[in-house]
């Protein structure tokens, strides 16, 4: 059988420096092909030479490069412009970005239908839309990206991406910010998509979801392959100690519960928020207790995260009040460190005027910015960098350590650690809970990762529709759930 991808020898030399050496791999029509590793293995890179899409200042070499037939090894940008999309299509992690923001969701996925002469009528675009699970898909097609969730972006830029039947399908890390729900039917979609006959490349951080949709694996690190072959083999006997590791670095749940002690520190009662005609939450009751951690889970657009900024205070409830029984000062740490930074700022001059907002003396600033970074385990020199010289691991441990500054008793994460690698994650998983410890934190945890939850959470709400259908200890909601969308959540969940 023809293969529709070819890829023999390809290196990728940024700076004078190999960032993917010497790798070699093929993909056949109908066949998944997941590349795994941590950040920097070179495994976004590699699918961008697919695609045509490496930086400026990158110098691609293949000995062999064959795209869906065409040998790419040589192609000028107008000859990429012919394949992406017809031939070739990319589904990228971060949705906000690649869609266009002036431009509503129908006439996004329409788009590539025109651009390659193929019927582009409404019922084709809300077709697609529905192929993707898109709710309300013909009020979605008149919405821009930013008033989605983050979920639903993702999945409207997948509708797009398929929209032209492309021989061959990358997604890098396509369901990194969906829910549980949401990411098994994505990867239920991506792998009928590759069931019908399209080639796939999936890159991933998660094994767990590599291990539900791939056919063979590619294990990268610092540009190589180290390991490859069928997902069967290669996930349950690695050869290689970095696939070991990678498939080691899974959650790991803390200890026995810590029990309630006294009075709630915050109590919120009949909480809700619209935005426009669109309910976001609707009579949501909460209590915090000191010391402790509440997880909030939900599919995405559940109201999850508009509850937690009205904890925060960051949005104002349209009904109901949040009371605090003592004055407490609370921080959020948000899902995308990249995008609450000043990207002109370092991070040295980010944590000072954290500082000053919080009274601390010039003078004494500097050391405490040193202080800061010890805590979350980053070196002295990270604060000359700026926040994009930064790794994703590093950009959360930053932003961790700007809410430290504040000297918070309350930590509300939202989304913390959706975007790690598996490893990575679970380090900075570890140093929330010993910041917890250590500093006698109470946490609001905001994830679509039920692992996640089970391993940080002492109590959970279940939020569906922007209401609470199910709540209590981790320990009674996950083992005994009641509600038919918590009991889904469960069992939608890709862990390993």
């Amino acid at each position: 059988m023809t293969s529709a991808i070819e890829v023999a020898d390809l290196r990728v030399d940024i700076g004078g420096r190999s960032v993917v050496d010497g790798i070699s791999f093929s993909v056949a029509p109908g066949e998944c092909l997941a590349i795994v590793g941590e950040s920097g293995a070179g495994k976004s890179l590699t699918a961008r030479a697919l695609l045509g899409l490496t930086p400026a200042d990158a110098a691609v070499r293949a000995e062999r490069l064959i795209v869906a037939g065409t040998d790419a090894s040589h192609l000028g940008e107008r000859g990429w412009r012919r394949l992406r999309g017809a031939r070739i299509a990319l589904v990228s992690q971060d949705a906000l970005v690649s869609l266009d923001p002036l431009r509503r969701i129908g006439a996004e996925v329409a788009e590539p239908l025109r651009l390659h002469g193929l019927p582009a009528d409404r019922e084709r675009v809300l077709d697609l839309l529905r192929r993707v699970s898109m709710p309300e898909p013909e009020r979605r097609s008149g919405q821009h990206p930013h008033e989605l969730s983050g979920g639903l972006r993702q999945r409207a830029l997948i509708a797009s991406a398929i929209a032209a039947e492309p021989v061959v399908l990358v997604a890098d890390e396509p369901t990194t910010a969906l829910d549980a729900t949401v990411q098994a039917r994505i990867l239920a979609l991506l792998r009928d998509i590759a069931d019908a006959g399209t080639a796939v490349v999936f890159i991933s951080h998660d094994v767990a979801a590599v291990r539900r949709l791939a056919d063979r694996v590619l294990v990268m690190r610092g540009g190589e392959v180290v390991e490859q072959g069928p997902v069967s083999d290669v996930l349950a006997a690695p050869r290689h100690e970095y696939t070991r590791q990678l498939i080691a670095a899974t959650i790991h749940r803390p200890g026995a519960p810590r029990p309630h002690e006294g009075a709630p520190v915050l109590v919120a009662s009949g909480l809700a928020k619209s935005f426009g005609a669109a309910r976001a939450v609707t009579g949501v009751d909460v209590s915090l207790f000191a010391g402790r951690t509440l997880g909030i889970v939900g599919e995405s657009g559940s109201g999850k995260t508009t509850l937690a900024r009205m904890i925060v205070g960051v949005e104002r409830p349209d009904a109901g009040e949040v009371r605090w029984s003592r004055t407490s000062r609370v921080q959020l740490v948000h899902q995308n460190p990249l995008g609450a930074f000043d990207p002109r700022w370092t991070i040295g001059r980010s944590l000072r005027e954290a500082l000053a907002a919080g009274g601390v003396a010039r003078s004494e600033r500097p050391a405490m910015v040193r202080e800061l970074l010890a805590e979350v385990d980053l070196a002295p020199e990270v604060a000359a960098r700026r926040p994009s010289a930064l790794s994703g691991g590093q950009r959360q441990r930053a932003a961790i350590a700007r809410a430290l500054a504040a000297d918070p008793e309350v930590l509300v994460l939202d989304e913390p650690v959706s975007a790690l690698d598996p490893s990575v994650r679970e380090r900075v998983l570890a140093l929330l809970r010993r910041l917890q410890a250590d500093r006698d934190l109470t946490m609001v945890f905001v994830s679509h990762d039920l692992d996640v939850v089970g391993a940080m959470a002492d109590d959970v709400l279940v939020m569906q529709g922007g209401e609470v259908v199910e709540r209590g200890s981790v320990a009674e909601v996950f083992a005994s759930p009641r509600h038919p969308f918590t009991r889904e959540l469960l069992a939608a969940s890709v862990s390993p």
